[in-house]
């Protein structure tokens, strides 16, 4: 037996999973996991490999054991946030650690987002919002990435749960000061939440999480936007913002078509979302919404559809097919059968085959 190992890595720690790597043999989404609650530490190098390896070798040995201890790993996909800009740790020690612990010579490390697009749309083209604590936006042909977003709490991550959390948060402190655009139900929230509205500050400036504390509040917006005006132009908000970043992303002209390959020699480009065409990019764009934020449901989804619909009329919604884990491990069976389509970045998805780095 050929085997394939996904990996999932994130704020919350690390998800693994192992699957046949033929899937006509093992459905991604009813591959074996493991999953550790311990976050891999980030350090002046970046996200730490020495971390991540103490976690995730025994866990690898574990699954291949439950299944019998036969065969071999042929390719190992990862997906962690932060790969993109805190990944050089890992793309230096990862390859040879895991050929030598593994055998493994066929690898892909992918920013959580391009994990998140593979298990949403597979490798079509197309265009994936992914939003959790934060947010970001990622497109392409096959031939390129398109990115928006995903800049972090304090630069970015609009319509993200800290963003809305963070918007519900200071609607709630112009109630308290009777301020203009506050809200009575929001402040409410807030007091049996986190207590007297005064001491919000001194809980939440010294916590080294905060954006996970702001996010933490993004559910309390979602039930008062029934009710409460201010809580609904939040999420409106919010809806589209997503709905910018989906627009920015969006491939010119793409269609669902499984066979298109990317162009030789313009895989490893990247487009920002401020050279991104918008409206008229989207024609026929498939479009998914994927992450913890959109199970706040139709508070935030409706504004969302209703705005993508403004922005990108000819867009076609479609449901995420699974999460950023079975991504990791649809990348992994690709990589091991050498059909993987989705075009390498420098920073987004580097693949390293048989020592030969792209």
């Amino acid at each position: 037996m050929t085997w394939v190992l996904g990996v999932d890595s994130g704020g919350s720690g690390l998800r693994v999973a192992l699957a046949a790597a033929d899937p006509a043999l093992s459905s991604p989404a009813a591959s074996a996991s493991l999953v550790s609650r311990v976050p891999v530490r980030t350090g002046t190098r970046g996200i730490e490999a020495a971390h991540f390896l103490e976690q995730l070798l025994p866990m690898a040995a574990e699954l291949l054991g439950r299944a019998g201890g036969n065969g071999e790993v042929s390719a190992v996909a990862i997906g962690a946030a932060g790969m993109a800009t805190l990944g050089d740790d890992l793309r230096a020690g990862l390859p040879a650690a895991l050929e030598r612990a593994l055998g493994v010579r066929r690898l892909a490390l992918a920013a959580d987002a391009v994990t998140a697009y593979a298990g949403a749309l597979g490798q079509r083209p197309g265009a994936v919002v992914a939003a959790g604590t934060g947010m970001v936006a990622l497109g392409t042909d096959l031939v390129r990435w398109r990115r928006a977003d995903g800049w972090g709490h304090l630069l970015g991550d609009c319509g993200g749960g800290a963003w809305i959390g963070r918007a519900g948060l200071e609607a709630a402190m112009r109630a308290h000061d009777g301020r203009h655009g506050g809200s009575a139900a929001l402040l409410e929230r807030l007091e049996a939440v986190f207590g007297p509205a005064a001491g919000l500050p001194g809980i939440l400036y010294p916590r080294s999480d905060r954006p996970a504390v702001l996010a933490s509040f993004a559910p309390e917006v979602a039930r008062c936007a029934g009710s409460d005006p201010v809580a609904a132009a939040i999420l409106r908000d919010a809806a589209r913002q997503i709905a910018e970043a989906a627009a920015a992303v969006c491939p010119p002209g793409t269609t669902a078509t499984a066979g298109t390959t990317a162009t030789a020699g313009t895989a490893g480009t990247a487009e920002t979302a401020e050279t991104a065409k918008t409206a008229e990019s989207g024609e026929g764009c498939e479009v998914a919404l994927t992450g913890g934020l959109f199970k706040m449901g139709d508070p935030l989804l409706t504004p969302a559809r209703e705005e993508l619909a403004t922005l990108l009329p000819s867009v076609r919604p479609v449901p995420a097919a699974g999460d950023p884990l079975v991504g990791a491990v649809l990348i992994a069976s690709a990589l091991a059968t050498g059909s993987l389509r989705l075009p390498p970045h420098p920073q987004l998805l580097r693949v390293v085959a048989e020592q030969d780095t792209r």
